[in-house]
């Protein structure tokens, strides 16, 4: 099955990506950036937790995993067949794409798709790529050379990970899975430029 088409089901963990259509770019300045972790909030956070996520100019990735059916229930405010809750899941993802591209569209004087064919999405089946995914993420603006170390780049999880600010991620899951702050910053030392990020022991 295509990794565009993969459900997203409820209590699942998923790698989400998408990127710009064509050259164009999703963001070009710092309230671009604002506006869309809002309307990610918007609509992402009523069916789906977050661990980890980056934005760069032109593409962007989320590690999330998807709430439990009741909770999904409770945000509808009525009880549905389960095997309809892929569909509503994928268009909140729709929604927020949909939301920031009209937006987009508008301050900047512009017109048709923003994005590439919706989203990508890739099931997490095991600890040791929990773990790698979240280096793959924190890594992504090393790797395309938007900064030269991982805790430069504003708008990725990375530093928010290791503060105890209020967030809206999973932090204390993400910091577990690497063994506590020591094991993640460690984890998150190994070179970028590998090509599959080390597994965790």
């Amino acid at each position: 099955m295509s990794d565009y088409h993969v459900p997203l089901l409820p209590g699942e963990k998923y790698h989400i990506l998408s990127r710009a259509i064509g050259n164009e770019q999703l963001f070009l300045t710092e309230e671009n950036y604002r506006f869309f972790l809002a309307r990610y909030k918007k609509y992402i956070s009523p069916v789906a937790d977050t661990y980890c996520f980056c934005l760069l100019s032109n593409h962007f990735h989320f590690l999330v995993k998807i709430k439990e059916a009741p909770a999904i229930f409770s945000m509808l405010g009525k009880q549905i067949a389960e095997e309809q809750l892929p569909a509503i899941i994928s268009r909140q993802f729709s929604k927020l794409l949909n939301s920031y591209a009209k937006a987009y569209n508008k301050a900047n004087f512009r017109k048709g798709a923003l994005f590439i064919d919706f989203l990508r999405r890739v099931s997490i089946e095991k600890d040791t790529q929990f773990g790698a995914t979240v280096f793959y993420i924190h890594k992504n603006p090393v790797h395309h050379g938007y900064c030269d170390t991982l805790e430069k780049w504003k708008w990725s999880s990375y530093n928010t990970l290791l503060t105890q600010k209020p967030t809206m991620l999973l932090r204390d899951e993400v910091l577990d899975c690497f063994g506590g702050i020591k094991g993640f910053i460690d984890y998150h030392s190994q070179p970028v430029y590998l090509k599959e990020a080390l597994e965790l022991e």
